[in-house]
């Protein structure tokens, strides 16, 4: 780092020290929500200030920057833009569709605003069908943990779990599950639990025990772009073994958002007619459509050269926190499946959060973009994401910026971390 930079870092951290003392001294009391709040500002702010990041997800970016992706896409002639404009789900939205459901190898697709609207939609439609509404799917699962029990709520969905394990069900747990259901959710990777996969041959073997129990299988396949490294296989030979996937647009492949909902002719057309109810037939989407396809073009192709670096970042995570003294830590899983992975420490998740953020305001350089969650008394983890941005840092770039988040973790947490 430049002596230019070492002062900017130390006049820095100097403000931010006064702020602190300036509220001791008002008298200001901070409520936990609050201090939660500007704390993300902060990161975000040194996020987007920094020179060098592991990943620069498009959706942090200025409105400025977003709009620029559509220049990109008129670029990349991914459209005939001199056509009509789209008008409730008809034009570039249904070339949209096309397009994924042959990538998907499925017969059809229909575009959704949300996944948790896809999802509902494609649950809701197999019930119909399979006359059970019992969805058997991970305690982990995106539905169960972010989406304010919508299932029960809104769709009327029965969620049962069929296991606890931080991992994908096995067969046997599927086919010795107590009780019958209508269809199977397989998350894949499963994020909350680090964005984990089960081996071509488990996944395999859980698809025919649903079977076996004439239960049709649905993929919660919101990152299945990039998991083709981890089976061997392409993705129309994934998804084709569920009867039906959905697909996000922006989580991987940095649109403006979106979904989609592959499977057969029949099961999209009613998907279509729900989504309708739902108030997802949007008048215009030309925009999101078109980032859609701009993602298809630009960042498909390049998932799997970033999980193959994700494991080298992995792999000098974890050698230079042994390195720096620090007694234990772990990357979930290891080797990453995907290129997202989770990194545990065992800190206070504020004092990692402070460290991280400092680390990113003095030095221009972020090691932990996301933010720290406790998982215990002294235990905390992050998610780590490596993207096009993150190619650029060697074994060695990612051991030294270890070192430097050990010394601020060590003033942070106010002890050494050597045994």
């Amino acid at each position: 780092m430049s002596d230019s930079a070492e002062q900017g870092g130390q006049r820095a951290g100097a403000e931010r020290d006064e702020e602190s003392s300036g509220e001791q001294l008002s008298g200001e009391r901070v409520s936990d929500d609050e201090r939660r709040k500007r704390r993300r500002e902060r990161r975000i702010a040194a996020y987007r200030g920094a020179k060098r990041v592991l990943a620069r997800p498009a959706f942090l970016g200025t409105l400025r920057e977003r709009l620029a992706l559509l220049d990109e896409a008129r670029a990349l002639d991914l459209h005939d833009l001199d056509e009509s404009s789209d008008l409730y789900g008809d034009g570039i939205v249904e070339a949209l569709e096309e397009k994924t459901a042959g990538l998907l190898g499925m017969e059809a697709a229909a575009f959704f605003p949300t996944g948790t609207m896809a999802q509902q939609v494609a649950l809701r439609c197999w019930a119909g069908r399979t006359g059970n509404p019992t969805v058997a799917l991970h305690p982990l699962a995106h539905p169960e943990v972010h989406e304010r029990n919508a299932f029960s709520q809104v769709s009327g969905l029965r969620p049962v779990r069929v296991t606890s394990e931080p991992r994908l069900p096995t067969a046997a747990e599927v086919r010795e599950f107590d009780e019958p259901f209508g269809a199977l959710m397989l998350e894949l990777p499963l994020r909350d639990a680090g964005f984990v996969l089960p081996s071509w041959e488990e996944l395999a073997e859980v698809v025919e025990a649903a079977r076996e129990r004439d239960a049709v299988v649905h993929f919660d396949g919101a990152r299945l772009w990039e998991s083709t490294v981890h089976f061997g296989r392409p993705l129309a030979e994934i998804a084709g073994l569920a009867d039906s996937v959905y697909v996000s647009f922006y989580k991987s492949l940095d649109g403006f958002g979106g979904a989609a909902l592959a499977g057969p002719k029949t099961l999209v057309d009613e998907a279509k007619a729900w989504r309708h109810r739902y108030g997802g037939t949007v008048f215009q989407q030309f925009p999101t459509a078109l980032s859609a396809l701009a993602g298809l073009e630009r960042e498909l192709p390049r998932l799997p050269e970033y999980v193959a670096h994700a494991r080298v970042v992995a792999a000098a995570l974890r050698e230079g926190f042994a390195a720096a003294g620090v007694p234990w830590m772990r990357v979930q899983p290891e080797p990453p499946h995907t290129n997202e992975f989770q990194v545990w420490l065992p800190y206070d998740a504020d004092v990692l959060a402070e460290a991280a953020i400092r680390q990113a305001e003095e030095t221009g350089t972020v090691l932990f973009a996301q933010g720290w969650e406790a998982k215990g008394p002294g235990l905390a983890y992050t998610e780590v994401y490596v993207r096009a941005a993150g190619l650029e840092w060697t074994a060695e770039d990612v051991k030294a910026a270890v070192a430097r988040f050990a010394a601020r973790l060590t003033e942070e947490a106010g002890v050494g971390v050597s045994p």
